[in-house]
């Protein structure tokens, strides 16, 4: 007899509520829930395919442990004596800095992978952690972070309200959104247009995106800051500028026209391939906007200038007046997330606390280049990292070079891998541990809800029991952290969560400012509820969060106060649909964490990184150069493992524009061989004019034809790696973050 259960969808940002149908203990169905507060029922081909990536075969369904160089079936209690003999041992003789820690995308789409690497990384006292950040995002952190304070502070567009929307380098009708968590966002966009909004988007394709644009403005890949400072310029130079009431909040607004005076629209349009007049068309009309927001991502970050375009995507907001206003930007105030504290100086953001340890690479955010990681393993001395712990990571294919990464991770005495296939990387580790399949994993969206473009609310519990023999994912990380710590069979992975409870409550009992003052720690997590330690960690989160009421204190706090006080993970579980907690409102000045405690508009990094950039101004552009793409039925390497999910368009194909395919010798379904700093690769010809001229485009996440790995459907078609094009010299010097677009290729093509 089947039955129906809710889930929130781990696949992408959208987070889109599902309701499954269940036969037994197998999901054979998957619809969107239209009683979702958030996602209205919207669910895209990766949600639709939930129940086949639960059941794939291909999952891992034990521990794996090396003995005599093969990895073979083990019980978790073996792999768990493989961990806590092998770290806490070469901790203890190359020190803590020995070992380091990869963090891949999907961490961030559980609630396991939020809550237990903070605590990992505490327990090993390592600085060496590298994150899918930089090969994505870490440019706006990074400028969240100089600007504001605070890298997580990220403004979002206040979709279904603005005026005018102008996207650079997003494709949100294919991935669904980034760092802007908005499901149905090609609804949201068709409904921008209908109100009599207009949509500009800037891209080197002919995205879908593109297609629903009322404009569409192709530049020269690697040139958004370019094109970005050529509108602050214009808006300055012709006193459009209308910042408001921000003026009061910021400071650097004087000295704007002096740094960004040699970024004239004449002076731009050569190196992005624009006229003039286009750049100031689009400058004018931003400043005419009854309400606009200007949205950069991926194409705009993973670019050589990438910190500089997510500065000046938030300079324009600043400039037009539509940061924190609604219709513009706002910063969403998650319920889980911390409480509004009064405003006033913070801690401030600082880069390069310290470096790494080949190459010299300035730390961002505490992390280290991904570009940096195969260095840090295969070159000797003090500190060269011995031991790696990744999770949910696969950055043989997602990080430049992945061919001298895969040797380096050969060369490592120990490895450990969470990951629920053999993949790429994984088949190095001498330990693997798999986490069940996301329907038997609860799940509420701690990192997602930070972007979301309004406040809510939602928890699902597992849909399906746990299978005989598995562990829970949030247990699994558990265990790895009492491993590394020397306390593997001391002490149960409850009393992870138990000293995460005790220290958060005996600080709130020891803080004047808060409600909780005075009051015994020990009572107060008698009175959380939840059947598990991330339960209780969830619910101690809301009841301290900007919703909460501190526990029956009555301290709602402002943002809270009203109807959407008083949540708990009680209330939560009461709305399985979740609770809407209403638009984003302006925070400022609340969300500053300068040391000024206002927005510092022009800071030392961000100025001396501008020369660079005008000195860019002159340089020659390359004949050719290639960017990535993404799929609508994909998003990291292992969705190419499910088959529902495989074929039509997602295929791993090189566009070429037709003048340049005739150009060039190249054909339709031909090969062609490419090449770039870190080598070749031979690659089928798709010939389109959705890429403008001079410009060829290969998605990511290919590559799957290396012996070890068990991923039967994605080896049958294996693609190429587009990351190999690279050798990891090229990066955003702010940031660390690889340069995976616009750079220079060759093509010639093959019999």
């Amino acid at each position: 007899m089947s039955r129906t259960a809710l889930r929130i969808c781990p696949l992408c940002e959208a987070t889109c509520g599902l309701t499954l149908t269940i036969e037994g203990a197998t999901v054979t169905g998957a619809r969107g829930d239209r009683e979702d507060v958030f996602s209205r029922g919207f669910i895209c081909p990766k949600g639709a395919a939930f129940g086949a990536l639960d059941a794939d075969p291909d999952r891992l369904r034990t521990p794996l442990v090396r003995r005599d160089g093969r990895l073979r079936e083990a019980t978790w209690e073996e792999a768990y004596e493989a961990i806590a003999t092998a770290i806490p041992a070469l901790v203890q003789e190359y020190g803590a800095q020995s070992v380091g820690v990869v963090l891949g995308n999907p961490n961030v789409h559980t609630m396991a992978g939020a809550l237990y690497p903070p605590l990992l990384l505490k327990a090993l006292g390592t600085r060496n952690l590298f994150t899918a950040s930089t090969l994505d995002q870490m440019p706006k952190h990074v400028s969240s972070g100089l600007l504001f304070g605070d890298p997580f502070a990220i403004p979002v567009p206040d979709l279904d309200r603005t005026d005018f929307l102008l996207l650079l380098g997003a494709n949100p009708v294919e991935s669904n959104g980034s760092l802007c968590t908005a499901p149905d966002f090609p609804g949201r966009l068709k409904a921008l247009r209908a109100r009599g909004g207009t949509l500009v988007v800037v891209d080197p394709r002919r995205t879908r995106t593109a297609k629903l644009a009322d404009r569409h403005l192709a530049p020269r890949p690697g040139s958004d800051a370019l094109l970005l400072a050529a509108l602050a310029h214009t808006l300055l130079a012709e006193k459009l500028a209308r910042p408001g009431g921000l003026e009061e909040w910021t400071d650097g607004l004087g000295e704007l026209a002096e740094v960004l005076g040699s970024f004239t629209p004449e002076a731009v349009a050569p190196a992005c391939d624009l006229t003039a007049a286009e750049i100031r068309d689009l400058a004018r009309d931003l400043a005419a906007a009854p309400t606009a927001a200007v949205y950069g991502r991926i194409g705009s970050c993973t670019v050589e200038y990438g910190t500089l375009a997510s500065w000046l995507v938030d300079v324009l907001n600043i400039l037009t007046g539509n940061l924190d206003r609604p219709g513009g930007v706002l910063f969403p105030l998650p319920a889980a997330g911390p409480r509004p504290r009064p405003a006033g100086p913070g801690k401030g953001f600082t880069l390069g606390r310290w470096r790494s340890r080949v190459s010299g690479h300035p730390e961002a955010k505490a992390e280290l280049p991904m570009a940096a990681l195969a260095e840090e393993i295969e070159t000797p001395g003090d500190g060269r990292i011995r031991a790696l712990v990744v999770i949910a990571a696969n950055p043989v294919l997602s990080a430049p070079d992945g061919q001298r990464l895969d040797a380096a991770l050969a060369g490592l005495d120990f490895m450990v891998s969470i990951d629920p296939y053999l993949n790429e990387t994984s088949r190095h580790a001498h330990v693997v541990l798999p986490p069940p399949p996301p329907s038997q994993s609860a799940h509420h969206d701690f990192a997602f809800n930070g972007f979301a473009i309004r406040n809510q609310a939602r928890y699902t519990r597992p849909a399906v029991p746990l299978e005989a023999g598995r562990l829970d994912e949030c247990e699994i990380h558990a265990r790895l952290v009492l491993a590394v710590s020397g306390m593997h069979g001391s002490a149960a992975p409850a009393a992870v969560d138990d000293v995460v409870i005790q220290g958060v409550l005996a600080k709130e009992s020891a803080d004047p400012r808060s409600p909780l003052h005075g009051q015994d720690p020990a009572h107060l997590a008698g009175l959380l509820t939840g059947e598990s330690g991330p339960e209780r960690r969830l619910d101690l989160m809301l009841r301290l969060g900007p919703y909460g009421d501190q526990f029956g204190s009555g301290s709602a706090t402002e943002a809270g106060a009203g109807a959407d006080a008083g949540l708990s993970l009680e209330r939560l579980l009461a709305h399985p649909h979740g609770i809407d907690l209403g638009p984003l409102r302006p925070r400022l000045p609340g969300v500053l964490r300068t040391r000024s405690g206002r927005i510092e508009l022009l800071p030392d990094p961000i100025a001396a990184e501008l020369p660079r950039l005008r000195a860019a101004l002159a340089d020659r552009p390359a004949a050719l150069v290639l960017v990535g793409r993404r799929h609508l039925r994909s998003n990291n390497s292992w969705l190419h493992n499910v088959p529902a999910l495989t074929g039509g368009s997602n295929r791993c194909t090189l566009q070429v524009h037709p003048e340049d395919a005739g150009r060039l010798g190249l054909t339709e379904g031909g090969l062609a061989r490419i090449t770039a700093d870190g080598g070749s690769l031979e690659v089928p010809v798709e010939v389109t004019d959705a890429v403008r001229t001079g410009v060829v485009s290969l998605p990511h996440g290919w590559g799957h034809d290396r012996d070890g790995a068990r991923l039967t459907v994605a080896s049958a078609v294996p693609g190429a790696n587009v990351n190999q094009l690279l050798d990891g010299s090229r990066l955003d010097p702010l940031s660390g973050t690889a340069v995976l677009n616009g750079f220079p290729v060759e093509l010639t093509p093959l019999p």
